[in-house]
């Protein structure tokens, strides 16, 4: 039997991880990279960045129940520039994943990788 990847089978819209609330996973972006001793307000502003969320609505996202599924679908405005966001998470190039909720999910991953490399804000930004 071959094992289907990420870039051939469907996980966008029933994967799992899209359960969990996004106030559960948010954290764990902030530690990691302050464990690399990087700002945790970078991790905030990567995010930002990618979905347009102002910061009151990213305070408001991180005191409710709302999973990450709800968190991408209602993402305001998407950044253009995040198709820019290139690299491997886990394994797998994000450029290269079907697109849906998990290659959005991916991109602030990488996102996050970046921001604990220690690699310059601009260039995370795609400036």
């Amino acid at each position: 039997m071959v094992k289907e990847s990420y870039t051939t089978m469907n996980v966008s819209n029933n994967h799992p991880i899209f359960e969990k609330k996004f106030k559960d996973i948010y954290p764990c972006y902030t530690e990691k990279v302050e464990r690399k001793r990087q700002k945790k307000e970078d991790v905030e502003t990567a995010t930002l960045w990618l979905t347009g969320y102002g910061k009151k609505e990213l305070k408001s996202m991180l005191k409710s129940d709302a999973t990450l599924q709800e968190f991408i679908d209602n993402a305001p405005n998407l950044n253009p520039l995040r198709k820019k966001i290139t690299g491997r998470i886990c394994g797998i190039k994000v450029e290269d994943m079907k697109k849906g909720r998990m290659q959005e999910l991916r991109y602030l991953d990488k996102l996050v990788d970046e921001i604990a490399a220690g690699k310059d804000m601009e260039k995370i930004l795609r400036k």
